[in-house]
């Protein structure tokens, strides 16, 4: 191989124009396919976050009551009775968020109420019973207990006092509190106190800003209502949640026919709606790898093709004075390789200038240096592979073309 490096480099010489628009091609396409490679991990690493939560068991019903609002909490109190009665229906309570849910209710956190700035925002769940339903994980602490919870419209009204205890998440316990326990600690709350009285393995945010505050969320003891933001969260038996959705829709509409169902959708729906976005970015940026991938591909085939043609009679000349067709076809996954290779190498260096770009405009992460030589493996094998039918072909040229005008 060593030996035919020479008369390559001779020959590229001559062809300056071609193989330069080669190299750069090869280039963009590392460059562009690295990073591209990296952001669809990146994005579904992200969709396949934990949610801690029985997803596939899981349903959320939104309702809106036309006429007054009278008795609320005895209607809430029917509805939840006619969801229970259901056949299949294993957990039922009315909450304000669901991980990953969209409807997102927020506020901040501090640890001395003389704190200028909030020490995190924190996503806030309240529902009773809220873990049971979820299947969330106690990790440590206690759950709420019956008699610390309160409704919410008669909190917001001042017809209730709140129990002033909540749980939050490991990962918010860690961030607060780190190498100690949380339970037992007090924060601040909207400038109340809140004492920590349990600790989730994980409960993700109804909508997250840093995915590094993904489970960022505190829950406190505050019974819902629909008239206040709240939806009906229904855990069927498992495999059971298709069609527990529909009796649950019906026994609502029984309840009170004149009701509108603004939403009922089984968790994996939610969930899909959330990441909708995500999963069209990452189709996206296959498909353009991909065309990319194989636009380099046909760039490559057709320049050997064309220099196979423009050469014939050079090849001829060479096997009439002895050169094998192994040579023959060495020679051209030579001179490809060394195309590729300098490509390769100027792309790497485009790869980290992109990302860098990238960090600063979107606050992405650094592109590890793994891509790097994954990315020259994948387009050393492409280049190899798209160049082998044109140096068949070359290598098939008998030596009597040698002789002819």
């Amino acid at each position: 191989m060593l030996t035919d490096v020479r008369p390559i480099v001779s020959t590229l010489r001559r062809h300056r124009l071609t193989a330069t628009l080669l190299v750069l091609q090869i280039a963009l396409t590392c460059a562009i396919v690295c990073n591209a490679v990296f952001l669809i991990g990146d994005r579904v690493s992200w969709m396949l976050t934990p949610s801690g939560i029985a997803e596939g068991d899981l349903m959320r019903i939104i309702v809106s009551d036309i006429g007054p609002r009278r008795d609320l909490h005895a209607r809430v109190e029917a509805d939840l009775a006619a969801l229970r009665a259901i056949p299949g229906a294993q957990a039922v309570t009315v909450g304000n968020s669901l991980p990953f849910g969209g409807n997102a209710w927020n506020s901040g956190l501090k640890l001395d109420r003389s704190q200028q700035s909030p020490s995190a925002t924190v996503a806030m769940f309240y529902g009773e019973s809220l873990v049971e339903t979820l299947g969330t994980r106690l990790v440590g602490g206690r759950l709420f207990r019956p008699q610390e919870y309160a409704w919410v419209d008669d909190l917001v009204a001042g017809k209730a006092t709140s129990s002033h205890v909540a749980m939050m998440t490991s990962d918010l316990a860690n961030r607060l509190f780190p190498g100690e326990s949380a339970i037992g600690k007090e924060v601040f709350v909207g400038g109340e106190p809140v004492r920590v009285v349990g600790v989730l393995e994980r409960l993700p945010a109804a909508r997250v800003g840093a995915r590094e505050d993904v489970n960022n969320t505190l829950m406190m003891p505050w019974r819902m209502v629909p008239a206040y933001g709240g939806g009906y969260f229904v855990r069927a038996r498992h495999g059971e949640a298709a069609h527990v959705l529909k009796d649950a829709v019906a026994a609502l509409k029984r309840v009170e026919p004149r009701r509108v169902i603004v939403e009922a959708r089984l968790y994996s729906d939610i969930r899909g709606r959330y990441f909708a976005n995500d999963r069209a970015m990452t189709v996206l940026l296959a498909a353009v790898s991909v065309a990319l991938l194989v636009v380099t591909a046909l760039g490559i085939v057709g320049l050997a093709s064309f220099w196979v043609a423009q050469r014939r009679r050079q090849i001829g000349v060479r096997r009439a004075l002895g050169a094998s067709r192994t040579a023959i076809l060495r020679y051209f996954q030579t001179e490809n390789f060394l195309l590729a290779s300098m490509g390769i190498a100027l792309g790497m260096a485009l790869a980290y200038g992109i990302n860098v770009l990238l960090m600063r405009q979107y606050e992405l992460p650094r592109l590890p240096w793994t891509y790097l030589p994954v990315g020259a493996i994948v387009l050393w094998g492409l280049g190899q592979a798209a160049v082998l039918a044109p140096a068949l072909r070359a290598a098939s040229v008998p030596p009597v073309v040698a002789t002819r005008g």
